[in-house]
């Protein structure tokens, strides 16, 4: 008996092998594949070190203070809480670069992007309306307050023009101490080079103390220069 033949039927042609799908790569996968292929780090990171004023108030400065101000229990020493820089900006309403120019500044100084403050109602005699950006604020707490404050002290109020301490009089009678700087370009941070316009601005030191007398006090504790006239 002869092999019977087979003859493909006619309209079907034949059907190639199926290929294996290829995978797309998303970025999502290369993220993923670049951190696993990272090469593990030599020396694993520490913890951030605790600024050297934050340790000398615990360790030093609170006891002293506590025997210094005659108070009997130790909660009552006054304490730094928080420290606010403030900056007006008006001429911002007309010129927005100030205020972004400004905000880098102030980002450089303190380590934090400062929050836009903008006017609440309109005030026609400085054509202001409800909402313009008027001005810039951070507030500092913690490790960065202590840190602003330990440069504050022995680094930009040395750079001061004519500066001859700290007066007594800019306490607001609630233990919180402001000091006015005409120019924010004597922090060291800035790079006199790249200011857009030199601008003013406020630091207040906001503490616990119930008197201005204990709350200069601790400022005085830190190293903060007050005139030797208290006035």
């Amino acid at each position: 008996m002869s092999k019977k033949s087979v003859i493909p039927e006619a309209g079907k042609a034949k059907q190639p092998a199926a290929r294996p799908e290829k995978k797309v790569k998303r970025p999502a996968d290369d993220a993923a594949v670049a951190v696993a292929e990272r090469p593990a780090e030599s020396t694993p990171r520490g913890p951030i070190p605790v600024p050297r004023l934050k340790v000398r108030y615990a360790q030093e400065l609170r006891p002293k203070l506590q025997q210094d101000l005659g108070l009997s229990n130790i909660n009552e020493v006054p304490r730094l809480t928080k420290i606010v820089l403030n900056a007006g900006l008006g001429e911002g309403t007309k010129e927005y670069k100030i205020i972004e120019e400004m905000a880098k500044d102030l980002a450089a100084i303190t380590g934090q992007k400062p929050a836009i403050r903008r006017a609440v109602k309109d005030v026609s005699a400085f054509n202001v309306r409800a909402g313009n950006p008027i001005g810039l604020m951070v507030t500092l707490r913690n490790k960065r307050m202590y840190e602003f404050l330990d440069r504050f002290i022995f680094v930009t109020l040395p750079r001061v023009r004519d500066f001859r301490g700290v007066s007594a009089k800019s306490f607001d009678h609630r233990g919180n101490l402001t000091i006015g700087l005409k120019e924010h370009t004597v922090f060291a941070e800035i790079n006199m080079e790249k200011v857009f316009r030199v601008k003013g601005l406020n630091v207040t030191f906001v503490t616990t103390a119930k008197t201005d007398a204990h709350a200069r006090a601790l400022l005085s504790a830190f190293g903060m220069p007050f005139s030797g006239t208290g006035s």
